[in-house]
C-alpha cells in the first residue's frame, strides 16, 4: 500500500492498511496508525504521532517546526487522534518545548489551507474553515465549528458547541454554546440548532441557557456579578454548570 515513488523514512513506524500515495514524505520519527491514507505531495514530519483512520490530503504539511522565536530545536510532538479528515494544504506545527505538543483529538476536519500553530489543543469533533487559522497555546473544545477564515489569536479558548462565523478575529476567550459574528466579534445569540439537533439539549435547557447569557451579554453586569446572578436565578444543567465554570476559569470574555 506504500508508492514506490513515496519517500518514507525506514525508522518511520507504519501501521496496516496504510495508503501511502506517490510523493508522500515521510521522516522518520514518525508513527501512523492503521488505516489512514496519506495522498501525494503530503508531508508528515519528525515528532508527528498519528492514530487510526487518518485522511491526510495533498499538499498537507503535519509535525512542522513551530513559528515561535523561543523554539531553539527541542524534541517536540504533534498528537493527531482517530478519523480525522485533514485537508489540502493544512498546515500542523509541533510544539515549541522539550516534550510540549500541539494535540488534536478524534474525527475532525479541517479544511483546505487551515494553519494550526505550536501548542494548540483541539478537541473531538470539531470543523476548521477554509483558511482558518489558529494561533500558538490556543485551545478549542469539543464540538467547535469555526468558518471560513477565522483568526483565533494567541491564548484563546474557545467553548465546546460553539460557531464562529466567517471572517471573524477573536482575540478573548468565547464561552461555549453561543455564535460569534462581525469584525469586531461579538455575541449573535446561542447556537441553538445545532444544541438541538446535535447535542439533543431540550428546550427548556435551550431556554436557560439563553436566559442565562442575556445576563452576561445584554444585563449590564460585571461578568462576576453576572456569574452570580446566573447562580441565584437559573436552574441547574450540565449546561450551565459549564457555563459558569468555562467563566469562571476564563475571567475575561469576547463580548
Amino acid at each position: 500500500m506504500i508508492s514506490p515513488l513515496a519517500y518514507v523514512d525506514p525508522a518511520a513506524k507504519i501501521g496496516k492498511n496504510v495508503t501511502v500515495q506517490p510523493f508522500a514524505y515521510i521522516e522518520g520519527d514518525v508513527e501512523i496508525g492503521d488505516d489512514c491514507v496519506i495522498m501525494s505531495g503530503a508531508r508528515i514530519l519528525n515528532g508527528t504521532r498519528m492514530g487510526k483512520e487518518n485522511q491526510v490530503h495533498h499538499g498537507a504539511v503535519l509535525g512542522s517546526t513551530p513559528q515561535d522565536f523561543h523554539y531553539t530545536g527541542e524534541n517536540s510532538f504533534l498528537s493527531i487522534g482517530d478519523k480525522n479528515c485533514i485537508r489540502e494544504n493544512v498546515v500542523v506545527a509541533r510544539g515549541t518545548h522539550e516534550g510540549e505538543l500541539t494535540r488534536i483529538g478524534n474525527e475532525n476536519f479541517l479544511m483546505d489551507g487551515v494553519h494550526i500553530c505550536h501548542d494548540v489543543q483541539i478537541g473531538n469533533h470539531c470543523v476548521l474553515g477554509i483558511h482558518s487559522m489558529v494561533a500558538g497555546e490556543s485551545k478549542l473544545d469539543d464540538c467547535t465549528i469555526l468558518s471560513n477564515n477565522v483568526i483565533i489569536q494567541q491564548n484563546c479558548r474557545i467553548g465546546s458547541w460553539v460557531l464562529i462565523q466567517s471572517g471573524c478575529r477573536i482575540s478573548k476567550h468565547v464561552p461555549p454554546y453561543i455564535i460569534m459574528a462581525g469584525n469586531p466579534a461579538q455575541y449573535h445569540g446561542i447556537n441553538a440548532v445545532v444544541l438541538q439537533h446535535q447535542h439533543q439539549v431540550t428546550d427548556r435547557v435551550l431556554r436557560h441557557i439563553m436566559n442565562a447569557y442575556r445576563l452576561v451579554y445584554q444585563g449590564n453586569f460585571s461578568l462576576q456579578d453576572a456569574v452570580l446572578k446566573i447562580e441565584d436565578q437559573i436552574p441547574m444543567s450540565d449546561e450551565i454548570r459549564n457555563i459558569l465554570s468555562f467563566i469562571r476559569e476564563a475571567k475575561e470574555i469576547a463580548k
